[in-house]
């Protein structure tokens, strides 16, 4: 390398030199090492590393108070900082904080509550709803969370929450989703770009709640979560060869599990007729001559839409005939199962309630009002300036992510490079989903290419059992697990609570199911 052209091709490194040479000594100012750490560990870079002797983590979680934010920062995270207060919000027998994560412009709202059978050894549950744009304060007050919102006027104890087994916080991203918003409309619109804010949460958070250092973490969602999940676990992973650089505590990442996930288009897309036109679940919903059209219109709309495409070769052209394949989705499979009035997320039962998003549960609406209410925004430390009116989904932020097609991006590879990292695995569905359905997730897992890609195959469905009941079916191979649960929607915890809640006991146990 070019010692002239030092300045342009290191410019860190550069800087890094002229910081010790202008100072004199060998010792950084403290400022100009923080900025090139942060910026290191953001571009991939890596600097000399420097311990500081006046970081001290946050010991003392009961010190939090309950009337204020407390902040949080690390040397390694100038431009980063958490704001963390106690809560006696949901569930009054566990430790409970609200707080956001800033980071830099964006600032992400999470709620964190500790296990109820031992925080001090249980793993940790990251949570996130879809959407895009979809706030997991579905998650938690619908589904698996410690409380429940059966009106807008208070909450109910939920003895089938996932903190039964694990402590679980629930975030609300990417920004503009929830209580999360951004400054100066610096939003994102990639699963890619969104990573980047979660992989600075997941790292901060655990430099600051040191006590779940080194712990299992399992990263969970649904629905596009299915997409968002696997991308933000390899961004996780990825990462912690900078963090160790930096001298900090890798993440123990130990697996993702992903819940009625919409992961592969190319695998989904065909499975709408399955799931409406043939005895699958449940018998056909449609009349002979819409199935008809639906499957001519679904052979027709797989000539278009790409498989696999990387960003890289993505043009106007290739994007202009993808949004029309798209449009003709909507015309030929969206608009006739809607017109059978049938809930997009259980083909079971009829659309009820005017839940934001087409969610069709009355339960929403509660939660929408729930959270808009003055005195439970004040309790939680919402940021005055987040809209008054809580929306369980912002569309914009979902418009955003269609613009840029990021739903065609082959996730698939993701959850392939994850397992042949060794991170396992979980796919399950509840079966009675139309949008994310379990013959779509089914087809995937078994065209997903890895090195257990063929002893996967081989494995047989069987049946699973809770209390002797069967659940669902399953499959499982080298740290691969496809399982459905039997009379689940699109949110099988809220459906079946006891058998997902089982579910998840056995796979943070590691316990075959």
């Amino acid at each position: 390398m070019s010692f002239i052209l030092l300045p342009l091709l290191r410019p860190l490194c550069t800087l890094f030199v002229f910081a010790i040479f202008s100072n004199g000594h060998s010792q950084l100012n403290a400022d100009v090492f923080m900025r090139l750490s942060t910026e290191a560990i953001l571009s991939g870079q890596q600097l000399p590393l420097q311990q500081t002797a006046t970081f001290k983590p946050f010991d003392d979680l009961e010190a939090l108070t309950v009337s204020k934010y407390t902040s949080l920062m690390h040397p390694q995270f100038p431009n980063y900082n958490v704001r963390v207060k106690k809560s006696l919000f949901c569930d009054g027998s566990v430790r409970a904080y609200t707080g956001y994560i800033d980071v830099e412009a964006h600032h992400l709202f999470f709620y964190f509550f500790e296990s109820r059978r031992d925080s001090a050894r249980d793993d940790v549950v990251f949570w996130t709803n879809g959407g895009p744009g979809g706030s997991s304060s579905v998650g938690l007050f619908m589904e698996l969370g410690p409380c429940q919102v059966q009106s807008p006027d208070n909450t109910t104890f939920n003895p089938y929450s996932w903190n039964e087994y694990s402590n679980i916080f629930f975030i609300d991203q990417p920004v503009g989703t929830g209580y999360s918003y951004a400054d100066h409309g610096e939003y994102v619109s990639t699963a890619e770009e969104a990573a980047k804010d979660i992989a600075a949460f997941v790292a901060i958070f655990f430099e600051h709640f040191h006590q779940f250092k080194g712990r299992r973490i399992h990263l969970a969602g649904e629905s596009y979560a299915g997409r968002m999940i696997p991308v933000f676990a390899s961004k996780i992973y990825d990462q912690n060869a900078l963090l160790e650089a930096a001298g900090l505590t890798p993440i123990n990442l130990a697996s993702i599990m992903l819940g009625n996930g919409c992961t592969e288009d190319a695998t989904m897309l065909p499975s709408y007729y399955d799931m409406m036109c043939m005895n699958t679940t449940v018998p056909p919903v449609l009349d002979i001559d819409t199935c008809v059209n639906v499957k001519r219109g679904v052979r027709a709309a797989f000539l278009v839409v790409p498989n696999g495409i990387s960003k890289n070769v993505w043009t106007e052209w290739i994007k202009l005939n993808c949004r029309a394949a798209m449009a003709y989705c909507s015309e030929v499979i969206a608009i006739p199962y809607d017109a059978s009035g049938f809930s997009p997320h259980d083909l079971t039962k009829k659309c009820i309630g005017q839940g934001t998003g087409g969610i069709c549960y009355e339960i929403v609406e509660h939660i929408d009002k729930y959270l808009s209410k003055p005195d439970v925004r004040e309790q939680l430390g919402v940021d005055p300036i987040v809209p008054a009116n809580f929306t369980s989904t912002n569309p914009w932020v979902k418009a955003r992510f269609d613009a840029n097609l990021d739903h065609l991006f082959p996730t698939q590879y993701y959850i392939a490079a994850l397992l042949e990292r060794g991170v396992r695995v979980l796919v399950y569905v509840g079966a009675n989903d139309w949008i994310c359905n379990w013959v779509g997730n089914e087809h995937m897992t078994l065209n997903l290419e890895w090195t257990g890609q063929e002893q996967f195959i081989r494995e047989p469905l069987k049946e699973w059992f809770v209390d002797s009941h069967v659940a669902g079916l399953t499959r499982t191979a080298k740290g691969f697990t496809f399982t459905t649960v039997y009379g689940g929607g699109h949110m099988a915890p809220y459906d079946k609570p006891k058998e997902t809640l089982e579910m998840l006991r056995k796979w943070i146990s590691k316990e075959a199911f």
